[in-house]
């Protein structure tokens, strides 16, 4: 009885430190350690297919293949955090580093650059002309038939990339999809959860922690 009494004040304590909705979100991840447990543990090999979309300096990537040693792709569209993961990775063969983002179509766009928040959908002070390449052209193009693990997180333009990965049947190449969905976009709650409808068809929800991470895997 004092355990759950103790733990019940901690989640008091902390509801009331973290006043943000996204904040309080996140108190339940950190408290399963997510970063270092769910968004790394996976069934991959040396030869494995990993796909980073979001890059920024290049951590998660740093973290899968130390574990792993799989061949990675990232896509970071901002000039400044690309240069900066290809200097990371400078020695390393097995990371290639794209200077844009995957899209549902092939164009330019403003982002708005705030750090690993940088988004083209939420201001900031300063901005960027980025391009970004439709998703299924590129994996046409380069003969990709399987993604064994693609991790999105770009800021609120999931929903498009999503949207098209699903309409265009390029979800069936994917193993598993992990996903950070961002609720600045119009109808967001919505909008995720058909998404989350289509994915059901072809792969099954491994962790979920809403609009925090989640992960989709292939049936």
């Amino acid at each position: 009885m004092l355990l759950r009494g103790v733990g019940a004040l901690f989640l008091k304590i902390s509801k009331f430190m973290y006043s943000s909705p996204q904040e309080r979100r996140c108190i339940s991840w950190f408290s399963a350690d997510g970063d270092k447990t769910l968004r790394l543990n996976y069934e991959l090999e040396s030869e494995s297919l990993v796909f980073d979309l979001g890059g920024y300096e290049g951590q998660w990537s740093s973290d899968i293949f130390s574990k792993y040693g799989c061949c990675i792709h990232i896509f970071e569209p901002v000039e400044a955090y690309a240069i900066m993961i290809k200097h990371r990775f400078v020695r390393n063969n097995k990371i290639v580093v794209h200077k844009f983002g995957l899209s549902n179509a092939t164009k330019e766009s403003e982002i708005f650059i705030d750090n690993d928040s940088s988004s083209i959908l939420k201001a900031a002070a300063v901005t960027e002309t980025i391009n970004l390449v439709k998703a299924e052209d590129f994996i046409r193009v380069n003969n990709i038939v399987d993604i064994d693990l693609m991790k999105i997180n770009i800021e609120g333009a999931e929903y498009d990339l999503l949207d098209h990965l699903i309409e265009s049947g390029i979800v069936n190449m994917i193993g598993n999809i992990q996903i950070q969905f961002h609720d600045m976009v119009p109808n967001a709650v919505d909008r995720m959860a058909k998404i989350q409808d289509d994915l059901s068809k072809t792969h099954f929800l491994t962790y979920q922690f809403v609009f925090v991470w989640e992960n989709w895997q292939r049936k």
